[in-house]
């Protein structure tokens, strides 16, 4: 056979090799492929294990459906979150410790009030309490020493540490009324420097909080960091306590009228609120702008994650094999969703992704088989459809 041109040898060649290569596209074709025979018992990811000598990984296929998203809405809301009751607590007047300066005055006794530890301007500690500056030191005051004793003319030593100010001042003045004739006494806490709790993550000030006479909650806590910032995760808020993490969902609390202002703190505590780039869901496929996508305060659906990547692509992209990867525990479960089934736009509103959740939007039968002869004969497409065009 003898060919007049180059160009009908090259439109021969792709004609030859057509239907040589169209009986197994489908099976070597690149994208993602499911075994429909095997939707109830699972699938066998071969096409990969026979690549890498490995064994094959086995998943379970659940098409999306209402039933579906009806029992996972339920799961989730059966879903018994982690026990928080051990932060939840009513708030209670402050007690003295070590390190506070407590300020002490005997009415008609100037004497005794100007006895103080620490003379005026003295240097007591940075940082004292949420209203003290570094370059400003508190006024002279008596500081509770490590035994939380501290040392007053004709009281002698008290062992203030545990005290609430109502307390401490009422032994005081049982104390000297032994010297003095109905002693009037006046004791507060000067500067708050025995109890703190840090607060770190995407806050807008992190740092250490000392707490005072103002009841430390958590929502106190963010407020006086400067608030979560917008790339912050308000459901993921976690208290370290004793070595002990508690995750606290924030949203969650208040849908289910829990108030966040009943977790206190107490000292020590550590405050974390994670960025929302640590909980992504991947997009990922024939879709228009495929991207990692982060949720919002826990909270993203299959809808709003292909609409933030514009969508099925409308050139490639198969519209009925839209899947959701997901690895629970040791198991992996794929969802199906038939996009151009009745109701398909409604049944994605409704199911929520979970954090590391893979979108994954397959390719079109005519895409894979395009790309498989484009990789097996580079320019042969477009070589065969120049040469089919009529000269002019």
């Amino acid at each position: 056979m003898q060919f007049k041109s180059k160009a009908s040898l090259k439109r021969w060649s792709v004609v030859l090799v057509m239907p040589w290569f169209a009986a197994g596209c489908a099976s070597v074709a690149p994208g993602l492929h499911f075994n429909t025979k095997q939707q109830t018992s699972g699938y066998s990811a071969s096409n990969q294990a026979g690549a890498a000598g490995n064994e094959a990984v086995d998943a379970v296929l659940k098409p999306i459906t209402p039933q579906l998203v009806k029992a996972e809405r339920e799961l989730r809301e059966k879903q018994v979150s982690q026990d928080i009751s051990k932060l939840l607590d009513k708030p209670a007047p402050y007690t003295i410790d070590s390190g506070d300066v407590l300020s002490i005055v005997v009415w008609d006794h100037p004497e005794l009030s100007n006895s103080a530890t620490v003379a005026a301007g003295g240097p007591v500690g940075i940082g004292a309490d949420a209203s003290t500056s570094a370059a400003t030191a508190p006024p002279a005051g008596f500081i509770v020493d490590h035994e939380g004793m501290i040392q007053f003319p004709y009281a002698g030593p008290l062992k203030v540490a545990g005290m609430t100010q109502d307390q401490a001042r009422n032994m005081l003045a049982t104390k000297l009324s032994k010297f003095l004739k109905q002693p009037r006494v006046t004791l507060r806490v000067q500067s708050f420097r025995s109890k703190r709790v840090y607060v770190d993550g995407e806050v807008k000030n992190p740092g250490l909080q000392a707490i005072n006479d103002i009841p430390m909650t958590l929502v106190e806590a963010l407020n006086r960091a400067g608030g979560v910032l917008p790339t912050g995760d308000q459901s993921q808020v976690v208290v370290n306590r004793n070595g002990v993490n508690y995750h606290v969902n924030l949203p969650q609390l208040v849908q289910r009228g829990v108030n966040p202002g009943s977790i206190m703190l107490t000292n020590g505590d550590v405050v974390r609120v994670r960025s929302r780039d640590e909980s992504k869901v991947f997009v990922s496929g024939e879709v228009v702008s495929p991207r990692a996508l982060p949720m919002y305060n826990g909270r993203l659906t299959l809808n709003e994650a292909l609409g933030e990547s514009g969508g099925v692509n409308p050139l490639s992209g198969d519209g009925s094999q839209i899947y959701v990867v997901r690895k629970n525990g040791a198991d992996q479960v794929v969802y199906q969703l038939d996009g151009r089934a009745p109701g398909a736009l409604a049944m994605a509103e409704g199911f929520e992704l979970a954090p590391k959740d893979v979108v994954y939007v397959a390719a079109t039968p005519l895409a894979n088989w395009h790309r498989s002869i484009s990789l097996l004969l580079p320019g042969a497409l477009s070589s065969a459809v120049g040469a089919a065009q009529p000269a002019r």
